[in-house]
């Protein structure tokens, strides 16, 4: 049976987009608290079914498929700019298909405009009007205001008029800025992305016995199944392992760890990765914040995802791609060598390598040399690391990756990072070894 929680959440779903939400009117068509409803509307939000946006209130947006994640709404325009809205609320949960920046004579202006952009001008007023009529909404910058046609107009198209007090230049940067953002996040892989759904997964309840184990374990093979009680709240996993030797009517309440590790949707695959190797574990269940059962994910689920996704082109930089993008690779039978470039990008506020550049060098060069052994992919465990100077923008410096100790899942490697072939830095660092 569902939670209020999850009554709230659900009824949110089932509203029009664009639909205005008050913490009291759900509270008063659920017949529920005031603190319930507001507990359930933030998340609500941090689900993207809704934006809140300062002097307008909470509106149901669309929530978007990962693929068109890059495409933001007029409600995020809202809160990235720090605007407020002068007319078309009713159009906030629209998405924008691009930016233009009027800096043009009017009518070369309004080549570039057109259904679904944003036209970020000043108090340019002739160009407000045309830009909505050509179905686009309007971004004033340096806090200027609209004239009343044009709020009505707005108004009548349901088409936004946002006013920001930054300028012209600020804004785009900033939109532009979350736009890449959300690239970043379009790549990065989530449970989400790999679970097997809970039509699909094979689970037991709690006062099942070893029979009913053997029983779906003849039919699907599966090594190991989450247990769950009468709500479907996970309460337990139990394998092949537990149920050796017992009884056919020994319960599987008695037999199960209870409190297993689970994952949500929103977990990165790297961090499941990460957790099933470091605890030993197969098989993951996927709950919603109550504990509710979503899914499932194993072990090669997670490998084969990560695997895929080292294949993939990448469209957003992060950090992680700046320090690779920079390293030149030297390999020969016995030796790995790294060379790399420090960029300003790259420097902490004195002028000298970042300490999270750095350590991504370390790793990405481990990782490198791990490849000789194809013992496949790798976590971090432990990292040790001595300056003995620092190394300065602008310097291009050699790691040598050394291989000290490996086991089946772990393995050791020595650093030694030379800039102008003066030793200035050791480092150890331990790895995990993801296998199959």
């Amino acid at each position: 049976m569902a939670t209020k929680h999850e009554k709230i959440i659900q009824y949110i779903e089932t509203l029009p987009v664009g639909d205005k939400i008050s913490v009291r009117q759900i509270a008063k068509d659920m017949s529920v608290s005031e603190g319930t409803a507001y507990r359930a509307i933030k998340e609500a939000e941090n689900r993207r079914l809704v934006s809140t946006i300062e002097r307008v209130g909470t509106i149901r947006i669309e929530k978007k498929k990962k693929e068109n994640i890059e495409r933001l709404t007029f409600a995020e325009i809202v809160n990235i700019v720090d605007g407020q809205v002068l007319g078309g609320k009713s159009g906030l949960h629209k998405t924008l298909t691009k930016f233009v920046i009027g800096a043009m004579k009017l009518d070369d202006m309004m080549r570039y405009t057109d259904a679904g952009s944003l036209l970020i001008v000043g108090n340019r007023t002739n160009a407000h009007a045309k830009a909505l009529e050509a179905g686009a909404a309007v971004l004033l910058t340096g806090g200027f205001e609209a004239d009343d046609e044009a709020k009505a107009l707005a108004d009548e198209l349901d088409l936004p008029i946002i006013s920001s007090s930054y300028d012209t230049f600020t804004v785009a940067t900033m939109i532009n800025r979350a736009i890449y953002d959300q690239l970043i996040k379009k790549e990065i892989l989530l449970i989400e992305d790999i679970v097997v759904a809970i039509e699909d997964t094979s689970y037991l309840r709690s006062t099942d016995t070893v029979r009913e184990f053997n029983e779906l374990n003849s039919r699907t093979t599966h090594g190991g199944y989450p247990v769950v009680d009468k709500q479907k709240k996970t309460v337990g996993i139990v394998t092949s392992k537990d149920v050796i030797g017992k009884q056919e009517v020994d319960s599987i309440d008695r037999l199960m760890t209870r409190n297993p590790i689970t994952v949500t949707m929103k977990t990165s695959v790297a961090t499941a990765g990460h957790r099933m190797i470091w605890e030993g574990i197969d098989l993951l269940p996927v709950t919603d914040d109550h504990g509710l059962l979503q899914g499932v994910v194993s072990r090669q689920d997670v490998l084969k995802a990560m695997q895929m996704a080292q294949r993939q082109p990448q469209h957003g930089e992060t950090i992680d791609d700046l320090v690779k993008n920079e390293m030149k690779l030297d390999v020969d039978d016995e030796d790995t060598t790294v060379e790399f470039t420090v960029t300003p990008q790259m420097t902490n506020q004195f002028g000298a390598i970042s300490y999270g550049a750095f350590t991504t060098l370390l790793v990405e060069s481990g990782a490198q040399a791990l490849k000789k052994t194809k013992r496949g992919d790798s976590v971090v465990e432990n990292m040790t690391i001595y300056f003995m100077k620092p190394v300065q923008m602008e310097k291009t410096i050699q790691v040598l990756p050394k291989i000290l100790d490996m086991s089946r899942k772990f393995v050791k490697i020595d650093f030694e990072v030379y800039s102008d072939e003066v030793l200035v830095c050791k480092a150890l660092v331990t790895f995990q070894l993801l296998e199959r």
